[in-house]
């Protein structure tokens, strides 16, 4: 090993990126109602929720940087956007009770594959009379928890550490010749955990983590609503922290547990508490908030020791953000009809759970050769948050933190919307994977959406 290549010297810091901001965070409860309608799996022989496993969290993280913009990121356990019309509506409102601009909102969903279902249209299916009612109630626990964590935002500072957890599986397997939905042995996960620790004057505030892995633990076995892995692991970070927990979903379209579509919530309890830890490592490999490792001189033993001490630090100033869109090619789309005759011969349920995501994933969407695909984007300090409403495959992200390896960079998928639908690679069309045939867009969506991306965040960076 070569020990010379870059010079250290008395006094060196080992910078930790962070963002320097007036911040606050306020959570309110959004458990669904037991009998809600919850039947996201087509093998479900129950349409109404039985209870609940855990309470199901929307948290609000305010961010007041020296731009004086107030920018709002809500973390939401919930499903997927079915409707555009229904994202639409319940944002709308939060904007509007807030005063907002498009650009100043991040309202991010889990994607738990065991709550409520999300879709005001099913009004007339089994508990889909109280969808409604807790879209309004979703709406308005955004504005509150979001005008609380603006009304109490003080100075403080995010800084951000990456951690591992080997929870996350690639989900493409290939059994004699057929594509399936599952853990592939086989394949390679990102493991990349984005943690930002918030603290005000020394006092841990809260912890945002992100991660990506699908919450398909639990499934049609399973008759509770439930927050799925999220909520093991929030409750294991907050037990350590004694602060709230912010879970924002990363760009997971082909990853999720090696364990999965159990009823049995222990599994999904223990997949929370294996990525609680991770956060949980990574933090308390930290120095103290507001300090970073400074080499302060050498003291002479047995051997020469190097003295790394915490120093109080500075930076992590500034703040832009954009909303922009980037236009996405269609794929040639089978009508509804046609696809009906190709899924005549599966389970009839699951041909119906089909039918209606498709007949959903259109409404609203697609009108043209293209679509708009949108992509909101926050430089705060040394971080950047970047959102956008795909189930982008985790090369997503690989590929803007490899662009830009110094800035930490947050990727969350299902965030705003419109645009619900899947961005798998090239491969993935190739071998006939169930993401690249359920979404409407065309190969080469996702290159577009990274290509765009780097374009938007090294303005960003620009800008600073």
């Amino acid at each position: 090993m070569n020990h010379t290549a870059s010079a250290t010297h008395l006094g060196d810091r080992i910078p930790l990126p962070r963002t320097r901001a007036r911040i606050g965070v306020a959570r309110r409860d959004i458990t669904p109602p037991t009998g809600i309608r919850a039947k996201n799996w087509g093998p479900a022989e129950w349409e109404r929720s039985e209870g609940a496993h855990r309470p199901f969290e929307l948290t609000a993280l305010g961010v007041i940087a020296d731009d004086e913009r107030p920018r709002v990121l809500l973390a939401v356990d919930g499903t997927w956007w079915r409707r555009v019309a229904d994202e639409q509506r319940v944002r709308g409102a939060i904007l509007s009770g807030l005063g907002l601009e498009p650009d100043q909102l991040m309202l991010s969903l889990s994607h738990t594959h065991a709550g409520a279902v999300l879709c005001a249209a099913d009004a007339h299916l089994p508990g889909g009379e109280l969808i409604a009612g807790y879209l309004e109630a979703l709406a308005a626990a955004g504005i509150a928890a979001a005008r609380e964590a603006l009304d109490a935002a003080v100075p403080g500072l995010i800084e951000w550490v990456t951690g591992r957890c080997p929870l996350a599986a690639d989900r493409e397997l290939d059994v004699d010749g057929r594509p399936l939905v599952g853990f592939n042995p086989g394949g390679e996960a990102d493991d990349t955990v984005m943690i930002g620790r918030l603290s005000v004057d020394g006092e841990v505030r809260g912890t945002l983590v992100n991660y990506a892995c699908h919450p398909t633990t639990l499934a049609w076995q399973n008759r509770e609503v439930s927050p799925d892995y999220v909520g093991a692991m929030r409750e294991t970070v907050e037990s350590a922290t004694g602060a709230p927990c912010l879970f924002v979903q990363g760009a997971s379209g082909e990853l999720a547990p090696r364990e999965q579509y159990t009823g049995d919530v222990a599994v999904a309890d223990r997949h929370g508490r294996s990525l609680g830890h991770a956060v949980l490592a990574a933090l308390h490999a930290l120095p103290a908030p507001g300090e970073e490792l400074t080499l302060d001189g050498v003291v002479e033993s047995g051997a020469p020791l190097a003295m790394w001490t915490g120093r109080a630090a500075g930076g992590g100033e500034g703040a832009a953000g954009s909303v922009t869109s980037v236009e996405l090619p269609l794929r040639d789309l089978p009508t509804l009809d046609e696809l009906a005759e190709q899924w005549k011969d599966i389970d009839p349920r699951s041909r119906e759970e089909r039918l209606a995501r498709a007949r959903n994933l259109r409404e609203g969407y697609i009108d043209g050769p293209t679509v708009p695909h949108p992509v909101w984007a926050w430089r705060l300090g040394d971080a950047v948050i970047v959102g956008h409403p795909g189930e982008a495959y985790s090369r997503l992200q690989k590929t803007l933190r490899a662009h830009f390896p110094k800035t930490p960079i947050v990727v969350m998928n299902l965030t705003n919307g419109p645009g619900f639908v899947y961005l798998p690679t090239r491969d993935a069309y190739a071998r006939g994977a169930y993401q690249a045939w359920q979404t409407p867009l065309a190969p080469g969506a996702l290159d577009l959406v990274e290509d765009h991306a780097i374009t938007v965040i090294a303005a960003l960076l620009d800008h600073n």
